[in-house]
């Protein structure tokens, strides 16, 4: 699989804290979108680091800015230096390795590896493609395209008959205008994920409806960062 080129829109700069908007706005946005997928508190988290992000994460303060991405803060957050130690001071599990993730993979790639409550393990894959700018690549062993730049819902769901127009219907009922859908196969034989973008932000009303649709197992909602 070839790289995918990202045009010079992509790399504009962001309000952040930090050296590279690459480094750290993106590992920012990379680890706060994770969050928001994982939806559940967690124990600990593992960084598995890919290219660019391995040899470097210490010096442009890419390990802060995931850390801080998870704790929920925006890339801009005074507090993002502090990220570390807040993660300890919360008794959350932090680990970096550096990993070979795969050639087709973007320099600034990471897979997070979460732990949560409930001793579940989530794993979500991402890139940082400069500017700030990211895209979620696979989760859960199911690949996608995730930017977070637009209102997005996450649907994992059994692969049922109709399933699908009982989700939009939800999403119509609710005025909620869908702008792109797409439905990936999931590594699980029965099941897949729906990934909607749509043009408002979306509240807990839309995921609790979606989530009585029969099948449906799991809902997230990714607005805009």
């Amino acid at each position: 699989m070839a790289i995918k080129q990202y045009g010079i829109f992509d790399i504009l700069g962001p309000i952040m804290i930090g050296p590279s908007s690459s480094h750290t706005a993106g590992a920012a946005r990379l680890g706060k979108v994770a969050k928001g997928i994982v939806g559940v508190d967690f124990d600990s988290v593992k960084f598995y680091l890919h290219g660019s992000f391995a040899k470097t994460y210490k010096g442009h303060g890419t390990d802060r800015a995931l850390v801080a991405g998870v704790l929920g803060m925006d890339p801009g957050d005074e507090n993002l230096r502090h990220a570390l130690e807040m993660a300890e001071e919360k008794g959350i599990g932090i680990e970096f390795i550096e990993a070979d993730l795969g050639s087709y993979q973007h320099p600034n790639t990471v897979k997070l590896v979460f732990e949560t409550k409930g001793g579940r393990e989530v794993d979500i894959t991402g890139s940082s493609i400069g500017g700030g700018s990211i895209v979620i690549t696979n989760i859960e062993g199911t690949d996608v395209s995730l930017t977070g730049n637009r209102p997005t819902l996450v649907v994992k769901h059994k692969k049922l008959e109709g399933i699908v127009t009982k989700v939009t219907k939800v999403l119509g009922e609710d005025d909620i205008t869908v702008d792109i859908m797409k439905v990936e196969r999931s590594t699980h034989r029965d099941e897949a994920v729906m990934i909607i973008e749509v043009e408002s932000n979306i509240g807990s009303n839309v995921l609790r409806d979606i989530s009585e649709v029969e099948g449906v197992i799991l809902t997230r909602a990714i607005n805009p960062l």
